[in-house]
C-alpha cells in the first residue's frame, strides 16, 4: 500500500494577489483539480489523499461524488476541541472542527504541518509559553479528528537547530503528539525542516531511510516523505522500503511555479511505477 498526498497549501490565489492559482478561477479551483486528477483511478490498491483550504472543501467534495474520483478530501488542520451531544453546540468562531470538517465531506486531516507548528511556537512564545505545548495541542486535536471519524496525516520534523539532536526531537512529537491515538488510523509525513526552501540541500537516501527506521522504531506506522514528493526524488523514494509514500505540494519550482494537476499524476506515476514494478 502507497500514499500519494497532496496539500494544496492557499494555491488557490491567483498571481495578481501574489499567488501561484493558474489553473481556474477560485470558484471552480478545486472542481477543476479533481477533474484533472481523475487518472489516480488507475491505480486501485494505493491511497490518494488531497488536502484543500477549508472554503474549497464542499466543491471537493462534491467533484469527487459527481465524478468518482478515488482521492479523498481531507481538511487543513482542525480544531483541538468540538461540537458534542449535550455539550457545546458549536461556539467556535473562526474556527473549523473536525465535526465540521466530517459534515462537509472530509475523511482525512492534515496535522502538525511544519507551518501548522510554527505558527502555534509562535503564539506560544509570544506568551511566554513552553515550546513544548505545540505538541499538547496537536494531540488534542489528533484526538478530535479521530473522534470523528478522520484518519490522520501528522507531520513531524526537525529544524536546523535541532539537527544534532534530531531522534530526541522527533521522539517528543511522536509519543506527545499521539497520546491516546487509533494508531491503526495515522499515517506519518517526516518532513525534514532544515531542507525545505529555495537553496536548501535535501536529504539523501541514507538519512531518509535511517529517519524513516526511527520513526517506526518509535511508532510503527506507515512513513511518507514530507520534505516534498517531485519529479526528480520519485523514483529514489520509491526505493526505501520504509518509505509508503509521499506529500506533493508544488509541482513546478521554476518559471511559472505552482501546483499543476497534470505534473501531479505524472509525479505519482513515476513513483507508483517504480515502487510497483511497472
Amino acid at each position: 500500500m502507497s500514499y500519494i498526498f497532496l496539500n494544496l497549501k492557499r494555491f488557490d490565489i491567483t498571481p495578481d494577489r501574489g499567488g501561484v492559482n493558474r489553473i481556474a478561477p477560485p470558484a471552480g479551483w478545486a472542481e477543476a483539480i479533481v477533474r484533472r486528477t481523475l487518472a489516480v483511478n488507475d491505480w486501485a490498491e494505493d491511497d490518494f489523499v488531497s488536502f484543500f483550504p477549508e472554503a474549497h472543501l464542499l466543491a471537493a467534495a462534491a467533484a469527487k461524488r459527481e465524478t468518482g474520483s478515488r482521492m479523498a478530501v481531507g481538511c487543513q488542520g482542525c480544531a483541538g476541541a468540538d461540537t458534542a451531544v449535550g455539550g457545546n453546540f458549536g461556539a467556535f468562531t473562526a474556527q473549523l472542527t473536525a465535526n465540521s470538517a466530517a459534515g462537509l465531506g472530509c475523511e482525512w486531516a492534515l496535522l502538525g504541518h511544519c507551518e501548522e507548528r510554527a505558527a502555534k511556537a509562535g503564539i506560544l512564545a509570544a506568551g511566554g509559553g513552553d515550546a513544548a505545548a505545540v505538541d499538547m495541542l496537536l494531540n488534542a486535536e489528533v484526538l478530535r479528528a479521530q473522534e470523528a471519524g478522520l484518519r490522520v496525516l501528522f507531520c513531524i520534523g526537525e529544524k536546523q537547530e535541532e539537527l544534532d539532536r534530531w531522534q530526541e526531537v522527533l521522539r517528543a512529537q511522536l509519543t506527545r503528539g499521539l497520546q491516546g491515538a487509533d494508531l491503526s488510523r495515522v499515517v506519518i509525513a517526516y518532513e525534514p525542516i532544515w531542507a525545505i526552501g529555495p537553496g536548501k540541500t535535501p536529504p539523501g537516501r541514507e538519512r531518509i531511510q535511517e529517519t524513516a527506521r526511527f520513526v517506526r522504531s518509535v511508532a510503527p506506522l506507515p512513513v511518507v516523505y514530507g520534505g516534498g514528493l517531485k519529479l526528480d526524488n520519485a523514483g529514489m523514494l520509491a526505493t526505501i522500503p520504509e518509505i509508503a509514500g509521499g506529500l506533493i505540494a508544488l509541482t513546478r519550482f521554476s518559471g511559472e511555479i505552482g501546483f499543476y494537476p497534470d505534473e501531479y499524476v505524472e509525479i505519482a506515476r513515476a513513483y507508483l511505477e517504480e515502487k510497483n514494478g511497472r
